[in-house]
């Protein structure tokens, strides 16, 4: 069994990726995590929910190509330490364009898809959409969220 999971930084994708790590393990599997690089916009300014579209818009950067690398690849470089700290071998990639389509894309190799849920408010959600939700919606394989 492939997994692949899928790291944005979030404790809840932490979560996704011991998740999968305790599947893997018994599974006699292999994993592999990814982070997308979308350089075009990512949140920032808290974990509060977002109020309004104002809010969003005081949120809402816009990023350098290089910046994004370098902030995915720290990414990846956290994932690999709680991967060494559960004694996981875990392969690294670092996917380019919008993560719903470049996670979903990637993962028509592997088996099973694993995902962390930040456990936003349903309102926040329609403000901002959900990308865990986006992926298990597009996804042709199977989807496990974790929060």
């Amino acid at each position: 069994m492939h997994c692949l999971v899928a790291i944005d930084g979030s404790d809840a994708s932490k979560n996704a990726l011991v998740h999968a790590i305790d599947v893997a393990d018994a599974m006699g599997g292999s994993i592999t995590a990814v982070h997308s690089v979308d350089p075009s916009v990512f949140e920032e300014g808290g974990t509060e929910p977002i109020s309004g579209l104002g809010d969003a818009d005081n949120r809402l950067v816009i990023e350098r190509l290089d910046d994004a690398e370098a902030r995915g690849l720290d990414v990846l470089e956290n994932a690999e330490r709680v991967a060494d700290e559960h004694g996981a071998d875990v392969e690294m990639e670092l996917l380019y364009g919008n993560p719903v389509e470049a996670i979903t894309d990637y993962a028509e190799e592997f088996d099973a898809l694993f995902v962390g849920h930040r456990g936003r408010s349903e309102r926040t959600d329609l403000l901002i959409g959900s990308v865990a939700k986006s992926i298990v919606e597009r996804a042709t394989v199977p989807v496990t969220v974790v929060r």
